[in-house]
């Protein structure tokens, strides 16, 4: 549905967005995600025409629209501000591109209804849009873009002005509301966990660059960089060298000395590598662990988080790892600081990434 091929963005002498290549399927929800100034809302708005490519393609629907204005692309764009006209009702609002694309009133009624309906304002079309909530204008925005039908829906932070409690409630909603239309989603956040729960594919960017693009749990499990490693939830990276290579697996001494096997991947080209060991795959135990990768430490640092204990936990060689226990009940010990305990972690939950 949507393509960049080769596409690159710069502003005077800096590089906004480096030059990229990727492809978005239809009905697909893809998140563009990084910190600010990484060149995710520039992607977004090249694709929505805001903006014209330095260089490099944009195709919608099998169309190249690289030289297309806004309004001859079949897509439409939910604002971080909502963009409501104030004076006009929420029906009237909802109803406006519509009106501006001369449909017929009855086809208009009949759509607005439908949409109304799909996101629950059936008591509030006559009201204005001072008279809402934050959470209610956010579903006014987003009724006013998918009216229209276009054929992608980009949303640029629509969720960043509302509260904790209703920007979990939205996500679940957006979410559903998208399986229920087809439409393909294009939808921009800096918020790790609200790209984890909507996504069907993330696009991890930084500094202007594409880091990796793949599934939720790609990207999570299988961190291509340091960057999406660290960025993307918490994890542990640590130095290692390569000493010896067998049925796919990897020799590895860590800082300080301890001895690990480690899946092999393709980022292990070098004999000193990068390893992330997200914290949760750290089983501890008070009782030694039997096979490789075993070995004892001492928690230096417990925290409690509610559902999870945040551990320090020191090992050989004076190297500090994080591991994160649940509170669910199921656990057959509970370490406290200044405790011994036995380790483990599996060769496959370890993951080489690049610098």
């Amino acid at each position: 549905m949507v393509e960049l091929r080769g596409v690159s963005k710069m502003f005077g002498t800096f590089t906004a967005l480096q030059e990229t290549s990727f492809s978005i399927v239809e009905g697909e929800f893809m998140t563009f995600l990084g910190p600010s100034g990484c060149g995710k809302t520039t992607c977004l708005r090249m694709i929505s025409g805001f903006e014209q490519p330095t260089k490099g393609e944009i195709w919608i629907d099998g169309k190249d629209v690289t030289m297309d204005p806004p309004y001859r692309r079949d897509v439409n764009q939910v604002f971080q501000s909502y963009a409501l006209f104030p004076h006009l009702s929420i029906y009237d609002n909802i109803a406006f591109g519509l009106k501006m694309k001369k449909v017929q009133s009855p086809d208009i009624k009949r759509r607005v209804d439908r949409v109304v309906e799909m996101t629950s304002l059936g008591e509030f079309v006559d009201r204005k849009p001072a008279q809402l909530s934050g959470g209610q204008r956010q579903r006014v925005a987003l009724a006013r873009a998918i009216v229209c039908e276009p054929k992608v829906l980009l949303l640029d932070e629509p969720l960043s002005a509302l509260d904790a409690k209703l920007r979990g409630q939205m996500r679940s909603e957006l979410k559903q509301l998208q399986k229920r239309l087809g439409i393909t989603f294009i939808f921009v956040t800096h918020d790790q966990e609200e790209a984890l729960t909507m996504s069907d594919r993330i696009a991890v960017l930084s500094a202007g660059r594409l880091e990796q693009i793949g599934t939720v749990n790609e990207i999570y499990y299988e961190p291509a960089t340091r960057f999406v490693a660290t960025f993307i939830g918490e994890t542990n990276i640590v130095e290692a060298d390569v000493l010896s290579r067998s049925r796919g697996l990897l020799k590895c001494r860590l800082e300080g000395g301890l001895l690990l096997d480690v899946k092999d991947g393709p980022n292990a080209t070098e004999n000193k590598i990068l390893l992330s060991l997200r914290p949760e795959k750290i089983r501890l135990s008070n009782k030694p662990f039997e096979g490789s990768n075993a070995f004892p430490g001492r928690v230096a640092v417990e925290t409690f988080k509610g559902a999870v204990d945040e551990l320090t936990v020191i090992v050989e060689g004076a190297l500090e790892l994080g591991v994160l226990l649940t509170n669910d009940g199921g656990r057959d010990f509970d370490p406290h600081e200044g405790e011994s305990v036995h380790c483990r972690i599996q060769p496959e939950d370890i993951n080489i990434v690049a610098s």
